[in-house]
Order: C-alpha cells, then sequence, then structure tokens
C-alpha cells in the first residue's frame, strides 16, 4: 500500500497556501488546562513541516463527545492554550484561535492568519456539529473553502467515516501526514514481513472487543499470549473451570473457533497456566495464586500467575516482533497489576521489534516507565485494531496512491 504523503509536497506547492489538517487533539482537560500533551506533541512534526515550507495550517480536531451539541467543559480553547505556547516558543508562530467552525468567529481567525508572516488556525470543536459525525457532504464542503490542501494526521479518527476524515477528500486534494504516515508504515509491517517470531500478546477484559484482531492475527504470528480478563472466556469454552471470573457466554463458540483456527494454523495459543485469584475486585480483597483449573466458585481472576509470568518474558525475550494490545490483569489495583508490569518490564529489555497500541496498555507503559523503549505507540487504539483485522480504514483509503 502506498500512500500519498505530505513528504511529496515541497515549498513550490506549500507556499502561501491555507493548508486544512486533521489532528487529534482529543485531550485530557482538568481544571481549564490540559493535563496530558502527548497527542499535541505526536502531531508537532507534520506542523512544523508545513510552517519550514511556508504554508499556514488550519487545524481541526474533535474532543470528547459532546452529541452535536456546544458544551463548554469541550471547548478546544485549553488546547488551543496549550499550543500557542508551543508555537510561539518552538517556532516563532502565532496561534490563533476559532472560537467556531463555520461562521463570523472562524471569518475573522482566517482573515487575522492573513496578516501574520508565520502562523495557524484552531478550529473550535468540530463535534459541536451533528454534521460532522453524520459525514455530511456539506459540512465538509463548507470547511473546504478554508484550505487548498487536506492534510490527515489524526491516526486516532481514521477509522471513522466523518466529515473532517472522509467527506472532506472529496472537495480538496489530500495527503498523509508524517504521524498518519509513520503510524500506517509500522502497523503494515507487522502484516507483512515482521521479523520472526512474531509474537501478539492480547489482553483486555473482552473477547467480543478484540475477535476480528485475534482472527486475523491467529493466521500471522507464531504465537499468541492471552491475558486480562478475555481469558476466562477461552478457559470456559474448553470446560475450565473460571469460578465467579468474567465470562462473555454469547461468545464462547467465537472463542473456541479462534484456538481452532490457531491449531490449524499451527500458531502457538497461550493461555494462562495460573491465575492470581480474588474474592473481592477491590484493594481490600483477599488473593491467592491457584493453577489454571483451579478457580473456585466466588473467586475472580484478576491477573496472571508467577509461572504464567515467566512464560510470558520467555516468550518476549526470544521474539523477533511483539504487538501489544490490552491489559494483563486489572492493573489500576496495584495487588493486581504484577503481569501488565511483568510484560511491560520485558518489553523494555526485548531486542525485537515492539508495538503496542490502545489507551490502557500506554498508560501502563508509563506507569512503569517502560513507554521510552518501546519501538512504536500507536495513537489510536480503535483505527490500529481495525487495521491490524484486515479492515479498509474510511480515512485512509483516499490517501492511498492508485
Amino acid at each position: 500500500m502506498k500512500i500519498k504523503s505530505i513528504n511529496s509536497l515541497g515549498s513550490d506547492e506549500l507556499r502561501g497556501q491555507n493548508v486544512l489538517v486533521r489532528v487529534d487533539f482529543n485531550c485530557p482537560i482538568e481544571g481549564g488546562k490540559v493535563t496530558d500533551d502527548t497527542r499535541i506533541r505526536e502531531t508537532l512534526p507534520t506542523i512544523e513541516y508545513l510552517l519550514n515550507q511556508g504554508a499556514k495550517p488550519i487545524l481541526m480536531s474533535h474532543l470528547g463527545r459532546p452529541k452535536g451539541k456546544r458544551v463548554a467543559e469541550m471547548s478546544l480553547k485549553p488546547v488551543a492554550d496549550a499550543l500557542k505556547e508551543i508555537a510561539k516558543t518552538k517556532w516563532g508562530a502565532e496561534l490563533i484561535f476559532a472560537e467556531d467552525c463555520l461562521g463570523d468567529e472562524a471569518k475573522m481567525a482566517l482573515d487575522a492568519l492573513a496578516k501574520v508572516s508565520k502562523g495557524m488556525v484552531l478550529l473550535e470543536n468540530l463535534r459541536f456539529y451533528k454534521a460532522e459525525e453524520e459525514n455530511s457532504i456539506e459540512f465538509a464542503k463548507s470547511l473546504s473553502v478554508y484550505g487548498k490542501l487536506f492534510i490527515q494526521d489524526a491516526f486516532g479518527t481514521v477509522h471513522r467515516a466523518h466529515a473532517s476524515t472522509e467527506a472532506i477528500t472529496q472537495f480538496l486534494p489530500s495527503y498523509a501526514g508524517l504521524l498518519v504516515e509513520k503510524e500506517l508504515q509500522n502497523l503494515g509491517d507487522l502484516l507483512s514481513n515482521p521479523p520472526r517470531p512474531f509474537i501478539a500478546v492480547i489482553g483486555g477484559s473482552k473477547v467480543s472487543t478484540k475477535i476480528e484482531i485475534l482472527e486475523n492475527l491467529v493466521k500471522k504470528v507464531d504465537a499468541l499470549l492471552i491475558g486480562g480478563g478475555m481469558t476466562y472466556t477461552f478457559l470456559k469454552a474448553k470446560d475450565i473451570p473460571i469460578g465467579s471470573s468474567i465470562v462473555e457466554k454469547d461468545y464462547l463458540g467465537h472463542a473456541f473457533s479462534i484456538m481452532s483456527r490457531a491449531q490449524d494454523s499451527k500458531t502457538d495459543f497461550v493461555l494462562p497456566v495460573d491465575h492470581l485469584i480474588t474474592n473481592e475486585v477491590s484493594e481490600n480483597g483477599k488473593t491467592k495464586v491457584v493453577a489454571q483449573n483451579g478457580i473456585p466458585d466466588d473467586w475472580f481472576g484478576v491477573d496472571i500467575g508467577p509461572k504464567t509470568i515467566s512464560l510470558f518474558q520467555d516468550r518476549i525475550k526470544n521474539a523477533g516482533t511483539i504487538f501489544w494490545n490490552g491489559p494483563i490483569g486489572v492493573f489500576e489495583i496495584a495487588k493486581f497489576a504484577k503481569g501488565t508490569e511483568a510484560v511491560a518490564k520485558a518489553m523494555q529489555k526485548t531486542k525485537a521489534k515492539t508495538i503496542v497500541g490502545g489507551g490502557d496498555v500506554i498508560s501502563a507503559l508509563h506507569k512503569f516507565g517502560a513507554a521510552d523503549s518501546v519501538t512504536h505507540v500507536s495513537t489510536g487504539g480503535g483505527a490500529s485494531l481495525e487495521f491490524l483485522s484486515g479492515k479498509k480504514l474510511p480515512g485512509v483509503l483516499p490517501l492511498i496512491e492508485e
């Protein structure tokens, strides 16, 4: 898959031009301030590239789920404040915040941008308009008049068919930003020719949210390491006692099918051989370690046990490529976090190419001080899962060179 990249655009195409850029500034905000600017920092290379080529970026983003209404707590103003400081100190550029996407405020912001030598505009939250999530052609057309080109740099939204990700591409020449290009390259490498052995560590609470990626990866990896709450749906499908552990009864057939596919593909499907269990999923719960088939009634599996930790560590140590999505236990509670921490630390030590996706795993990596050692951290949990499931992403299709 060859992507039309911003790298193919130079100063001849960009100098003096307003360029619409879809970014993902869906940042956590408390007390009117951004508390984690990771998503802002991830798109800075694209903004910098455009500024260096003499372009003026018009940035578009969503924040939260305001459901088509103006919600003060979901304004992008705090993001604008954070980006304004970065723009000033890093590039000597001005950041102008438009308090709407269409209308007088947006027009005034664009007029102000025309008067500065180096600057950018950030439009207000796209999802204040119902037309955004409706993938409205009219809304996209109204946005398109702000720029001569469209750059897609919000990987976290490319699996959504929204006006600012899909419909907009019908009106403007469209290219991938540096972040989206990096994401597609790293995730694409997993599906094409990854260094072997290729293992996937898949956790999280529900099988139902991971069926498609498991069905796709089971044919491509050498081993699937299963952790988290989904473990117990797989064990239940094998008639192994799981006590009161979480189980999705409607997905037992799917779980059994995935294990059968693994056997047919000669993929090693690794389920925990022991568990940390508790009688209460809280800091106050009693805990003990039991073998795979030893979870009694009224007890819950909340983490992998020490034997499984060693098993996972050995697999990670000897891998050539590792993809990790989903926590291994209830890591938010310290005494149930040993499995997730062990995987994070093993990822930190391995020489393999390591790619992770999903907000919980990213939080765990930061919590255990292992984030900086990972080869690639995907900024789009849902998008990365759908891409690796083999799905066509609405925001990526227009970027593919024919």
